[in-house]
């Protein structure tokens, strides 16, 4: 048996002297380290930066506003004050038991602060590397409720959590256990836009809380945590799973038997129909409450006003299913493989402890629509993004986004008032700008990769060609389209640049989608409005808003647009996902931008106007072969569709007088004769004065004979003639102009959180 080879045992022992200076070094540094804990502590709360408990407690709530749909339906209140105070003597003993243990199950031994929690945190984050779990009492966390302004959960400071453990102890020293707890149970965040247990109880259960049972008092407790997550509303199983949790805890600390953990385990989640519609148009809710809170100050939590939304619940509604629907859909793979994390995936991964709010951009697939009423630009439904609670970024209202192709109608529209008809022929075929001479020449494309030759201006808006589309707004010039964008009430800045012609420069959502009221009006655009009235309590009318709007078209060059616009449904880019599938008359126009960041629909009947974008914050590549037309438009197509099964469908827009109309050769842009192809005749209109003049000299028993000259009646727009049509293959160019400005550098807007969509050479569908 081999032998052990043993070392000799090495002791370091120290003298006297040595062990006396490690002791004093330890105990120097112990004293460093809690004296600067303690003029951390001390200075807390210096210059007042702590809030007076002096008043709290007379705690008597304001009156919140409340908040009604078009109709009168209640959508939510406003303010923290949207509960009802109950003492806690008559609160359910099970809610007292079930919030204590969940939350803070040495409330009744400590003094505001639990330090055996907090050095159990400190050493669990420490071994995690991260804040897995943090130590907040019931009165630090009654504090941080009670003024969030001065506390705020989302400040992750040491020194605003000294302030939160400085005015718990205060708190603590002032008032009893129970008052404290009393105030805490009817202050808390219990989600679906619930303060108070009270409140939530009548929200989700429809009775009091002082009738809760262990079951529906745990739910409530569980709720805190993540109020999104565990709302029961919007994830009744999560809320089920976090329930059992409690009530397990409530068995561990003997609260409940082994068998009666079991029963109430598997009580069923008996929800109340809703007594409002708390949890619906959050986003909406939020940008009217943006706008009272600058004209009405404090007053508006606590006056009591009773405020009416120009919100049609119903569309609202249909607007979120359609949305989340379609998002999902994508997420799935329905739409081909999609690269990214879900919102799923993330939801499930997302940090418990995480803030509400907090998060811009967030990593997921986001989306918006937004509806509004063509005549009095009242807005009947507003989704600003996926999740409230996880980020309250209105992508409607806040965003800056590249809107692809859905810019083109006004480069079109600009044309039109120019005096250019829609039979106006250009070639589709390969451009090459120069920008910079230091650079390489821009060389835009069409989103195929592929070119279609000659083509009139209505087939080439309803095909989305983007050739044509710039070489039309080189021709007018990026003055006139500038100025028709502010026209139809985009207030971005736009760069005059060759680019901007297919949607390059930056919008915010909503001015795009109410630019297009202006089609849907026959000329007429509606300013985007979200407030009927604001009455006092006692019914008194303090505010009330105007229907306003602004001329921006004739009706006759505005109804050529929309008729063009019905062809992108009829013949175009949206023929399958929207024009198959609707019974009633639409017109609308898809967009995609480069490489797919940004995928558009805005649609419009003649009594509502609806635009749909979906992509991410951050931009980014959706997937491949993403397109508005397959992507956003389906959310489109599914929502009117739904919102027209309860409405009456309108009737199209009227031709308007004094437009005239002639067969024309579609090739060509002349009048078609009878040795044109069947196939290429079409029935256009035109404004008096802008029509061809001659027939078409191609297709001829004799061959190309007579002059290739003269299609354009009348005066010829003035513009510079930039892109050469072959000879025999269109109408002339209109005479020469000035020349437009030699455009700047290409367009760098910046790619920041929701600003910008990435390279300039935008190539949008």
């Amino acid at each position: 048996m081999a032998r052990r080879l043993s070392l000799p045992r090495m002791r370091v022992r120290l003298s006297p002297r040595a062990q006396r200076i490690v002791l004093v070094s330890f105990l120097a540094v112990v004293a460093f380290a809690l004296a600067i804990l303690l003029a951390a502590w001390t200075r807390a709360c210096a210059g007042n930066s702590c809030p007076s408990i002096a008043g709290l407690g007379g705690y008597d709530p304001n009156q919140a506003s409340k908040v009604y749909a078009a109709d009168g339906r209640l959508i939510t209140d406003l303010g923290l004050e949207r509960r009802t105070v109950v003492p806690l003597a008559e609160m359910s003993p099970y809610v007292k038991a079930a919030f204590i243990t969940t939350e803070d199950k040495r409330f009744y031994e400590h003094q505001g602060v639990d330090w055996y929690r907090v050095l159990g945190a400190i050493k669990n984050n420490i071994f995690k590397f991260r804040v897995a779990e943090g130590f907040s009492t019931i009165t630090m966390q009654l504090a941080r409720n009670l003024w969030p302004e001065d506390i705020s959960g989302r400040d992750k400071s040491v020194r605003r959590k000294l302030r939160e453990a400085h005015v718990a102890q205060e708190i603590e020293a002032k008032y009893s256990k129970d008052k404290i707890l009393e105030l805490y149970l009817n202050q808390i965040d219990l989600g679906n836009r619930a303060y108070g247990v009270e409140a939530a109880s009548q929200r989700y259960f429809g009775k009091s809380v002082r009738d809760l049972n262990v079951a529906e008092a745990a739910t409530l407790a569980a709720i805190p945590k993540a109020p999104s997550r565990y709302n029961p509303r919007k994830n009744p199983n999560l809320s089920l799973q976090r329930r059992n949790t409690i009530l397990n805890l409530l068995r561990d600390n003997s609260l409940l038997s082994a068998e009666d953990t079991e029963r109430w385990k598997a009580y069923p989640l008996l929800l109340s129909s809703r007594s409002d519609f708390s949890g619906v148009a959050e986003y909406f809710v939020e940008y009217v409450r943006r706008q009272l809170d600058a004209r009405f100050g404090r007053g508006l939590y606590r006056a009591g006003y009773r405020i009416y939304t120009t919100l049609d619940l119903d569309i609202q509604q249909a607007a979120e299913r359609a949305l989340e629907a379609r998002l999902e859909a994508i997420e799935s793979g329905a739409d081909g493989k999609f690269p990214h994390q879900t919102y799923r995936q993330y939801m499930d991964t997302r940090p418990e402890t995480a803030d509400a709010g907090d998060r811009t951009p967030t990593p997921y697939l986001q989306g918006l629509v937004v509806t509004l009423d063509a005549k009095t630009g009242n807005i009947r439904a507003m989704v600003g993004g996926r999740d409230f609670e996880d980020s309250k970024f209105n992508r409607a209202t806040q965003a800056l986004r590249q809107p692809g192709s859905t810019f083109k109608p006004i480069v079109y529209a600009a044309a039109l008032e120019a005096g250019y008809p829609l039979s106006y022929v250009m070639v589709d075929d390969p451009l090459s700008v120069e920008i910079d001479p230091l650079q390489d020449p821009w060389t835009p494309q069409n989103y195929d990769l592929e070119f279609d030759g000659p083509m009139t201006l209505r087939r080439a808006l309803y095909l989305s060609r983007n050739i044509i589309a710039i070489k039309l707004g080189m021709e007018i010039g990026p003055d006139a389209v500038i100025s028709e964008a502010t026209k139809f009430g985009i207030t971005t800045r736009i760069p005059p640049y060759p680019s901007i012609h297919i949607g390059s420069a930056d919008v915010i959502p909503l001015e795009m989608i109410a630019a297009y009221t202006a089609f849907a009006n026959l000329g007429t655009r509606t300013i985007p409005n979200s407030i009927l009235r604001v009455e006092d309590r006692t019914g008194k009318i303090v505010w009330q808003p105007t229907v306003r709007s602004v001329a921006v078209m004739d009706t006759a060059h505005a109804w050529l647009m929309t008729d063009v616009l019905r062809d992108v449904v009829r013949h175009g880019t949206a023929v399958g996902s929207v024009g198959s599938r609707i019974n009633f008359p639409a017109a609308g126009k898809t967009g995609t931008t480069n490489e797919g960041y940004d995928v558009w629909f805005i649609g419009f009947t003649p009594d509502l106007v609806t635009g749909v974008w979906i992509g991410f914050d951050q931009p980014q590549k959706i997937k491949a072969n993403a397109q508005g037309g397959v992507l956003a438009a389906p959310a489109w197509t599914a929502m009117m569709r739904e919102v027209y099964e309860r409405r009456e469908l309108p009737v199209a827009w009227p031709r308007p007088d004094g437009l005239t109309a002639l067969d024309i050769d579609k090739t060509t842009g002349y009048k078609a004769t009878p040795f044109c192809p069947k196939d290429v005749h079409y029935i256009e209109s035109f404004i008096p004065g802008t029509e061809p003049t001659q027939f078409c000299p191609i297709h001829s028993p004799f061959g190309a004979v007579g002059s290739t000259t003269g299609p354009l009646g009348g005066t010829a727009p003035a513009a510079p003639p930039p892109v050469v049509v072959p000879p025999g293959t269109g109408p002339p160019k209109p005479a020469a102009g000035t020349p437009p400005p030699k455009p700047g550098a290409a367009n760098s807007t910046p790619s920041g959180v929701m600003g910008g969509a990435g390279p300039p050479a935008a190539q949008p569908h």
